[in-house]
Order: structure tokens, then sequence, then C-alpha cells
């Protein structure tokens, strides 16, 4: 079972990346843009997702992900990290929400951004 910890070790790792308490929670940011954050008492997290994939995500798996009502007009979706299969598919997910944040020039020099993370 993922938890609080595994988001934090894992979104560290990423390239550029900053902790920063906003809202009462920690947020996670690449180069200053948030990219991760962990609310709901640290047993979810929100990550960046195109609304039309987000969309596509909520209704395959809704047990694992949902749409906070404050944030149905962003690209944001939750995710419980109970409902995880395993520390990749974590990895992944942050990854992915990482690089619709990251600015080019990381982009550019992680361009196979199954990036470096530690374990």
């Amino acid at each position: 079972m993922q938890d609080a910890e595994d988001v934090r070790r894992i979104c560290l790792s990423l390239p550029d990346t900053t902790e920063k308490i906003a809202w009462s929670m920690p947020t996670f940011r690449v180069a200053g843009k948030m990219f991760a954050t962990l609310p709901e008492e640290e047993t979810s997290m929100a990550v960046r997702c195109p609304k039309a994939e987000r969309d596509e995500l909520v209704l395959a798996e809704p047990e694992k992900f949902w749409v906070a009502d404050h944030e149905a007009g962003s690209a944001w979706v939750r995710v419980r990290l109970a409902v995880l299969a395993d520390a990749d598919e974590l990895r992944d997910i942050l990854a992915d929400s990482w690089r619709q944040a990251a600015p080019t020039r990381l982009l550019e020099s992680y361009p196979d951004l199954g990036v470096p993370v530690a374990d």
C-alpha cells in the first residue's frame, strides 16, 4: 500500500522539485509550478491531468480516481493512495504530472522521463 511518504519520496526525487506547505497541506512543485498535493489527511493526492483523460480515468476506475468539487473546472484529479497497485503505478502518475508542469528546459534534459527516481 502506498502512502504519503512514498509520494513525498518520489516527488522529491524528480528533477528541480521542492515541497512547500500551501493551504495547510504539502504541495510539490517543479521549477515553482505545482504538480502534486497531499490533501485529505494525506490519504490521497491530487495531480495534474488533462480534463479529457481525467474524465476517462474517473469513469474507468472510480474507486481509485475522483474529482473534488472545487477542482471540477481545472485539470486536476484525486488519487486514493491505498488503492494503487504498487510503487511503479505511483511513480508513473507522479512523473506524468511532473511532465505537465515542468518547463521545456527540464523536459529537454530528461526526455525519457521514466526519470531517475530513487527507490
